[in-house]
């Protein structure tokens, strides 16, 4: 009997851990995703309210955060493979999650 109990206690932590690990965005800080934008997307991007303009044709964060669909792990993984207009940032996964979580924090 104490077996099945082990066994159960040994599957909910792997679970667990599963769960944990396999959502970034959970842990995601979009305070420090607002310091990425600053540095890397503001030339083309409008990424604050305090911004009022940007020198590129892209999307501000607040519209992109709005669209219907917007999913802040498609994001983080869009932002790994991102568009030839882009430059590649050479962002962390974890860079990528807190600028995602970043942008989601604007809809509100």
């Amino acid at each position: 009997m104490s077996e099945n109990k082990s066994s159960k206690f040994v599957r909910a932590g792997v679970l667990l851990a599963i769960a944990l690990t396999a959502t970034p965005a959970l842990s995601a800080n979009a305070d420090n995703g607002r310091v990425i934008a600053l540095r890397w997307c503001q030339a083309c991007h409008v990424v604050s309210s305090t911004q009022t303009r940007a020198t590129g044709e892209a999307p501000p964060f607040e519209e992109i955060s709005k669209r219907p669909g917007f999913d802040p792990t498609k994001l983080t993984n869009f932002l790994f493979d991102p568009h030839p207009k882009m430059p590649d940032m050479s962002l962390t996964r974890d860079e990528a999650a807190d600028l995602a979580a970043y942008i989601a924090s604007l809809s509100k």
